[in-house]
């Protein structure tokens, strides 16, 4: 089985967090925190913040480890580490992304009570995230291993 690092962030401007779309018809639609794969000798924070600046052309700060996922699929499993991150400059632009393999349609600012439709990741994003904000990440939540869908 192969084995994936990967590093996101759950990015913040305000109270509205940042999403993107994965689009692909009829293989996958869903939103999730920007983030990818770790290359070489990066620090996770660096990775997510990279993945971030590559997915949606914005420069954030990534500063809290808040959940560690992990994804089983028919390629393998994948350990991501969610980090919280601030916005710090720029526009959403998902043109420019270096990754021939993704399908990121579209970008946003999405308030709590106001998350896209369909699937989001990581499932936490339309709920307990919310409180686990509120009352301060003071240590890194272990997610339940689980089977992507995708």
């Amino acid at each position: 089985m192969k084995h994936r690092i990967s590093a996101g962030v759950l990015a913040l401007r305000g109270d509205r967090l940042l999403l993107v779309r994965h689009f692909r018809p009829g293989i996958h639609d869903f939103w999730a925190g920007p983030g990818g794969g770790v290359e070489n000798a990066e620090e996770l924070h660096e990775a997510a913040q990279r993945e971030a600046f590559e997915e949606t052309g914005l420069q954030v700060h990534a500063h809290t480890l808040a959940y560690i996922d992990e994804l089983i699929d028919d390629s393998g499993r994948m350990v991501k580490f969610w980090f919280l991150a601030d916005y710090h400059s720029g526009e959403i632009d998902v043109s420019a992304n270096p990754a021939d393999d993704e399908a990121i349609s579209e970008a946003g600012w999405f308030e709590r009570d106001a998350l896209p439709p369909g699937h989001v990741f990581p499932e936490v994003l339309r709920g307990r995230f919310w409180t686990d904000l509120e009352t301060g990440f003071t240590a890194p939540i272990k997610l339940p291993l689980r089977q992507s869908i995708f």
